[in-house]
């Protein structure tokens, strides 16, 4: 059986999950503390880095684009009747959105509103870009799930937990973009993609007392009540 190495709210796991999940393919999953990686893990990762896949012949892959491109390979595609032109613009576009997880990552942990729009700058220029290739299909130019939407899934579900907990909207202005995201969290990859715990875990890193979207109700609140922001929102 395959198997990820994995970190909980890492996106570049949850893209290899799931593209596992999407073709229905069964594997094992273990957590490891990225602040305290253990020496077995270090020898399978040259990089140091998850997510890491094991073959079900025991070889270790590493970096998200080879592993996915592996189990498209090895499985199946998920689109069988593209042509190789077609294949090579959509992995364009995958790349393209696996550029920006850290790109994100970074703005939601933003200390602050003037660094949360700074850091926002190169994430609004991927999500308009994209916006642009949008048609009306549900999924990227195609009326079933492909290896672009699987791309693009950490970003949206992402964005979409954001919204949920602090009203924060990433996606605002983009209205192809917003579609595109409410047709892919239907499907419910979002969910079996990643940990029972993932939500809990996300918010705690990214909507933490040490963040601006964190604060960001509290601040909101306080204003309005004429009170200080620097308490907590308990």
């Amino acid at each position: 059986m395959l198997k990820v190495i994995s970190f909980t709210i890492c996106p570049f796991v949850q893209r290899v999950t799931a593209l596992l999940e999407a073709k229905g393919l069964p594997y094992e999953i273990e957590y490891i503390s990225l602040k305290d990686k253990p020496q077995w893990f270090l020898d399978l990762s040259p990089n140091g880095q998850v997510p890491v896949l094991i073959t079900e012949s025991g070889q270790a892959l590493f970096e998200s684009d080879a592993i996915v491109e592996y189990i498209d390979d090895a499985y199946g595609p998920l689109n069988p009747s593209l042509t190789p032109e077609q294949k090579a613009v959509n992995r364009a576009w995958s790349y393209l959105a696996a550029k920006h997880y850290l790109v994100q990552c970074s703005a939601q942990r933003s200390g602050d509103e003037v660094t949360l729009n700074e850091r926002s700058v190169k994430l609004e220029k991927a999500f308009s870009t994209i916006e642009k290739a949008l048609d009306d299909a549900h999924f990227f130019n195609t009326g079933e799930v492909g290896m672009v939407d699987i791309a693009w899934l950490p970003l949206l579900h992402r964005a979409a937990l954001i919204e949920k907990h602090e009203g924060y909207d990433f996606l605002a202005g983009y209205p192809k973009l917003k579609r595109w995201q409410q047709h892919l969290l239907f499907t419910g990859l979002a969910e079996k993609s990643v940990a029972a715990d993932f939500e809990g875990a996300f918010t705690d890193f990214y909507l933490s007392e040490q963040t601006f979207l964190g604060n960001r109700n509290c601040q909101v609140s306080a204003s309005a009540d004429n009170a200080s922001t620097t308490g907590s929102c308990c």
